[in-house]
């Protein structure tokens, strides 16, 4: 009997009405076939509350027992869908992160899966159990609950769902699928039918946020089919799968906006072998995800180095500058918090030329000036001043008609 995956992010299990939106959901695909399992977030804001609560007690509380404070959201959440089920006279159980096999290393607050031992719910499912999983969680090594960062149910649903060998991992979320802008910003956007897991994965980097990129990084590589839908209504959503030919005709297939970015640069550096290293390590040992990165060499011995990190990285950043600093003789350094970076998407940039081109037309036809330009085989990323973000997004998506669906944009 097939496996199906369904996920249901915070919004769509927000009240008791939604919950049993989605139990139905679930007893519909079971009633259809499918070994159902459920993996759900905390109902609506609750997570931002439980830090609410637990700010308002201690300014810095350890990240140990924030774990054990916010994994409570997510159990909360299973066990009303179980008891749900229940009510409409279906088998089901509600297991925690540890119960349901969840391994993970010891990093507190952003823990990675280390392994899942799903044998507890292979047999409830072979039971006739539906199972309901609590995401964002699991146990390191010494038996503590872990977390594994904000969406990180999105990882939990489909991880379980390799390990599973689901036939899918469905996605349930308050919006119809990925769309090729921020409606929010963008209001001509339209919804994406198809997208590849290395688009989607450029593009939730970026900022895009329907989807958690450690999730698609693991759908890519045990090969799960994600389909992101709506949990309001029925109407088709976005499958995110391996390139298919089709999708290199599709010059771009999303631009996206970030703007909680802070840009550094080092300058002045000492420009010689190590140097580099030496500075990206500071910050890794500090655990500070790094974006993009352009050395400029200005004389022979001399070099600036800029990258940019999040907001909420900053002060730690700064902290590993300072460290360094004197190591690799940079004479000063500037930090820029009012920029934004717009970026356009697409696989098809690799066999067509002009896309560079076309976006920074479109961007100096709006005179927005560009800060600096970081590029891979499907992404251009521009850095511009944070008061023109929202500008430079919507000339992009007006240059490659990202309000006409792929089918009426081939290149």
């Amino acid at each position: 009997m097939a496996i199906l995956v369904q996920k249901f992010g915070g919004t769509s299990v927000a009240n008791a009405e939604k919950i049993c939106r989605a139990a139905e959901r679930a007893l519909r695909a079971h009633q259809q076939g499918y070994q159902v399992v459920i993996v759900a977030s905390a109902r609506g804001k609750q997570t931002d509350e439980l830090i609410a609560d637990a700010k308002e007690l201690n300014l810095a509380p350890p990240r140990r027992e924030m774990d054990m404070l916010m994994a409570s959201g997510e159990q909360q959440t299973v066990s009303l869908l179980a008891i749900t089920l229940w009510g409409m006279g279906q088998k089901a159980i509600s297991f925690t992160g540890q119960q349901a096999g969840f391994f993970t290393d010891d990093t507190y607050s952003k823990a990675r899966i280390l392994d899942i031992k799903a044998d507890r719910v292979h047999e409830k499912l072979n039971e006739g159990y539906i199972v309901a999983v609590a995401g964002f969680q699991g146990v390191n090594e010494a038996g503590d609950i872990t977390t594994l960062g904000r969406g990180g149910s999105d990882t939990s649903a489909v991880a379980l769902a390799a390990v599973l060998g689901a036939e899918r991992c469905d996605i349930y979320t308050d919006v119809d699928g990925i769309y090729t802008s921020d409606p929010r910003i963008y209001n001509k956007a339209v919804k994406i039918d198809k997208i590849s897991y290395d688009e989607i994965l450029e593009m939730a980097s970026l900022g895009a946020g329907v989807m958690h990129g450690r999730s698609i990084e693991v759908g890519k590589k045990y090969d799960v089919p994600i389909y992101v839908r709506s949990s309001l209504n029925d109407n088709p959503g976005t499958l995110i799968t391996h390139e298919v030919p089709e999708m290199e005709h599709i010059l771009v297939s999303g631009a996206t906006i970030q703007k909680d970015l802070t840009k550094i640069t080092l300058i002045g550096v000492d420009h010689k072998p190590g140097n580099a290293a030496k500075i990206f390590t500071q910050l890794a040992v500090k655990r500070v995800s790094v974006n993009d990165i352009i050395q400029t060499e200005v004389s022979p011995d001399k070099a600036n180095l800029s990258f940019t990190v999040s907001h909420a990285d900053l002060d730690v950043a700064r902290q590993a500058i300072a460290n360094i600093r004197n190591m690799v003789h940079c004479q000063s350094v500037i930090v820029r918090e009012d920029v934004a970076e717009v970026s356009i998407v697409g696989v098809g940039m690799q066999s067509h030329y002009g896309v560079a081109e076309k976006m920074f037309a479109a961007l100096a036809e709006k005179q927005i000036n560009i800060d600096s330009i970081t590029t891979s085989e499907i992404r251009i990323s521009c850095l511009v001043d944070l008061d023109q973000g929202e500008k430079a997004l919507i000339a992009v998506c007006d240059a490659f008609e990202l309000d006409k669906p792929a089918a009426e944009r081939l290149a």
